[in-house]
Order: C-alpha cells, then sequence, then structure tokens
C-alpha cells in the first residue's frame, strides 16, 4: 500500500517539475514516470524497514 502511495506521489511531482519547466506532454510524461519509479524504489525500502521494525528480526 505504502508503494502504490508513493508511486502516486512520485507521479504527481514529476509532472508538475516537468509542467513548471515548460515541458510538453512527452516531457511531463517522462518526468511522471520517473520520479514514480524513483518513488516506489523509497517506497519499497521503506516498506521493508517497517516490516523489519514491527517484526522484530
Amino acid at each position: 500500500m505504502i508503494v502504490i502511495i508513493f508511486a502516486i506521489i512520485g507521479a504527481l511531482l514529476g509532472g508538475y517539475t516537468a509542467s513548471k519547466r515548460k515541458g510538453n506532454r512527452k516531457d511531463i510524461a517522462q518526468y511522471a514516470a520517473g520520479y514514480a519509479m524513483a518513488f516506489i524504489i523509497v517506497g519499497m525500502i521503506l516498506t521493508v524497514v517497517i516490516d523489519r521494525v514491527l517484526s522484530g528480526a
């Protein structure tokens, strides 16, 4: 669940960044995809850390 939320936040942030830099539709899509992938990695790491902390391992 955390990964999906991070992916959506990353895509929105990437799209906003590209549009703020006056990018066209392809730029916006590329930034959204790139940011989403980066945020997915962060979300997966955060999920593993939370799981390890809560399980006591």
